[in-house]
């Protein structure tokens, strides 16, 4: 038993040392082996021997894409304006070896790499331009960055400006102005709307009046054309039937009353065609009754064929009947000369006065 625990030490010693031997890298890492403090070779992701006691691991290194995010730097621009600008750099480490061996703190390489090429960049622009050119300013500094960094085994990816700070004096300077220039271009656009609206408005009064226009200038055109197709087809009647005086006339009293109809008619004055209207309807009527009576020259001329002329006088009776026939029709030509004066004195008085009717001589 005891000769057998050297075996067990000795066992465990040669487990100890191949353990030590062995050397595990995860994916996306990189170890760099020295041997006696030198650099022997970087070891790749996987599985890895080395020789237990001679060489070790010096360095570990990430190779993803890495952050870094400096503090904000005061930098004096062209104006000579101090602003504090806050950078994030992202850069992925290419060479091990490199950055190992060629820099000390690659970080604060980096660091300080970017506020001194981050000044030179702004010192060459006023204090609007830097607000306004961070494409270019991120450019530049990639540029100058990578250049110098090329070296150290490190890619600098992308570079981006995360604040530019101005003083509180200016930043209240700018707020002023951009409210002002705001309030001035509302102020314009509420000015263009208003005159917009103003002349959508014209126009389309003018555009209303038009078509108005329009539309009463082709119902009066249409109005015209009925009275006179009205007044064609009157005529033709008119003559067609070969109205005489009586009718026309009779018309003429009939169309008296219409005649003071409207609202401005206050004062009337009575034609003096009237007067001749009145006469042929009393001639009219009495030429009616006259006709009735029989003609004593046709007697005369009967009683001549039967035998010697004898004179008579006229019948009485005939007579009579005849003066009461012109009679009548004098009496009945009075009243529709009456009842028309009635109609134009109700049609005066309806339109607010009482004018008395007058007939010219």
């Amino acid at each position: 038993m005891e000769s057998a625990i050297p075996f067990i030490i000795l066992a465990v010693l040669l487990v100890a040392v191949a353990l030590s031997a062995i050397r595990i890298v995860p994916q996306a890492r990189a170890y760099n082996i020295e041997r006696f403090g030198r650099y022997i070779r970087t070891l790749d992701p996987g599985l890895n021997f080395i020789i237990p006691g001679v060489d070790r691991v010096n360095t570990k290194f990430d190779l993803r894409e890495q952050v870094f995010s400096s503090r904000p730097q005061p930098v004096i621009t062209e104006d000579n304006l101090v602003v504090n600008i806050d950078t994030v750099l992202y850069y992925q480490i290419t060479q091990p070896k490199a950055a190992a061996y060629e820099v000390a703190n690659y970080i604060q390489a980096i660091d300080q790499l970017t506020v001194t090429t981050l000044r030179n960049v702004i010192g060459s622009m006023d204090l609007e331009k830097t607000l306004t050119s961070r494409e270019e300013i991120n450019t530049r500094l990639r540029g100058v960055l990578d250049e110098t960094t090329g070296k150290w085994g490190i890619r600098i990816n992308r570079v981006e400006i995360k604040a530019i700070d101005p003083p509180p004096t200016i930043k209240e300077a700018m707020e002023k102005q951009m409210r002002a220039d705001r309030d001035k271009r509302a102020a314009i656009l509420h000015a263009e709307g208003e005159r917009q609206s103003r002349i959508l408005k014209a126009e389309g009064a003018r555009q209303q009046a038009i078509l108005e226009a329009q539309g009463d200038q082709q119902a009066a055109i249409l109005r015209a054309d009925g009275e006179a197709k009205a007044i064609e087809r009157v005529f033709q009647a008119v003559h067609a039937n070969n109205a005489d005086a009586k009718l026309l006339a009779y018309k003429y009293l009939e169309t008296l009353p219409s005649l003071a109809e409207g609202e401005g008619n206050t004062f009337w004055v009575i034609p003096g065609e009237l007067t001749e209207a009145v006469k042929n309807v009393s001639h009219a009527f009495a030429g009616e009754a006259a006709g009735t009576a029989p003609s004593t020259t046709k007697e005369r001329s009967e009683e001549d064929a039967e035998g010697p002329a004898q004179i008579t006088g006229p019948d009485p009776a005939q007579s009579s009947a005849s003066a009461q026939a012109a009679a009548e029709a004098a009496e009945a030509a009075e009243r529709a000369v009456a009842d028309a004066r009635d109609d134009v004195r109700r049609a005066g008085a309806r339109m607010g006065g009482t004018p008395e009717p007058r007939q010219s001589e």
